[in-house]
């Protein structure tokens, strides 16, 4: 009873499924037949053994979904705030912004629009109106502001996934669950779980008065204490597979890198760490159970394989905050179409095979 309150930390054992068949009620005394033998079948044990892999395998993943949910969002954060820094830092001494202006601006992140300000940003530039050093100072100081706000939102949405893991890690395997598994009624049930519970929060109890009758602590919550200790354990990782979140693999990882980068736009990036955590995405395949796990598996790979010196965030920062280079006059465009070219003779046998050999004249002369 306890390893299957326990499952997502403790393994039942195939003793423990024997003796769950042997367990369950026979159908035959419901019937009004007295059995004759006890026989436990093959197909008995393999019926609770696939009950037991779903509900431990539902768990386990659950709890290493919000782990890896809250490891990554404190590493986006981190990463925004570090971003932020060091737009801070350039701001300060490469274009000699005065402490008040950085204030100001780092007051009126959560306010700023960021879209309209680079578009405005953008015509002005077209026509003229800015160097290219002014330019690069108002658009560093619009990433800055952005990266500021989005540091924020990551850490509102680590507090919603910390309480969300600690719910996870702290509940116990349902009783309709466990009845499923067990095949027994819930009186049954119910009295089973009382009966083992009280015993194991008794020894326990003696235990630690044993341990530490001289010291005068106050009473402890032992069953929650229990889900505590065993949360501290390392976290078993699955094997996930690609499950076609973003139609391909390649696009994922595009998209993941411009997640972790911060090039995302705040719209987009909204939805796809809504489809990254929940399998929310419809090309994703809803039928592969561990659809929500690929994606954050590779968001935690390109976290660490990320250059987090402050030559490389520089150097990020500069190269997305540089004016466009303008086009001479009289230099020739390079957006002209190239002309499409004629099809080979290969490809146009492959058409007409398609099309039939009589592809011309009346519907009548063809018959």
């Amino acid at each position: 009873m306890l390893r299957l309150l326990l499952l997502q930390y403790l393994d039942v054992t195939d003793e423990d499924i024997l003796y769950i068949v042997s367990d369950q009620p026979d159908p035959r005394c419901v019937a009004g037949t007295k059995p004759t033998n006890s026989t436990v079948t093959k197909e008995a044990i393999k019926g609770v053994t696939d009950r037991r892999n779903q509900y431990r395998r539902q768990t386990r993943l659950k709890r290493e979904r919000t782990w890896l949910q809250c490891d990554n969002l404190r590493r986006l954060a981190s990463l925004r705030e570090a971003f932020a820094d060091r737009a801070h830092t350039l701001l300060a001494e490469r274009f000699s912004l005065s402490a008040d202006r950085l204030d100001a601006l780092r007051a009126s992140a959560r306010t700023v629009l960021p879209k309209p300000a680079i578009l405005r940003l953008e015509q002005r530039w077209d026509a003229g109106d800015l160097t290219a050093e002014d330019y690069q100072l108002q658009r560093l100081s619009i990433e800055f502001q952005t990266q500021l706000r989005m540091a924020e939102k990551y850490h509102k949405r680590l507090d919603l996934a910390e309480r969300e893991r600690h719910t996870a890690i702290s509940t116990p395997l349902q009783d309709h669950e466990i009845g499923h598994i067990w095949g027994i009624p819930a009186s049954s049930l119910a009295a089973r779980k009382v009966k083992y519970l009280t015993q194991y929060l008794h020894n326990l109890q003696a235990s630690v008065q044993s341990g530490a009758a001289a010291m005068a602590t106050a009473p402890l919550d032992l069953w929650k204490e229990t889900f505590s200790a065993l949360a501290a354990q390392p976290i078993e990782r699955s094997l996930a597979t690609y499950d076609g979140l973003e139609k391909t693999e390649s696009a994922l990882i595009d998209k993941l890198t411009a997640l972790v980068l911060g090039n995302l736009p705040e719209e987009v990036e909204v939805k796809f760490l809504t489809s990254l955590v929940l399998g929310a995405s419809s090309n994703a395949m809803h039928s592969e159970v561990t659809r929500t796990l690929f994606g954050l598996q590779r968001l935690t790979t390109l976290l660490n394989d990320m250059d987090l010196s402050p030559e490389a965030i520089d150097e990020e920062l500069l190269k997305r905050t540089a004016a466009k280079p303008k086009l001479e006059i009289g230099a020739p465009e390079d957006s002209a179409e190239p002309l499409p070219k004629g099809l080979t003779e290969m490809q146009a046998q492959i058409l007409n095979s398609f099309r039939g050999e009589d592809t011309g004249g009346r519907s009548s002369d063809k018959w």
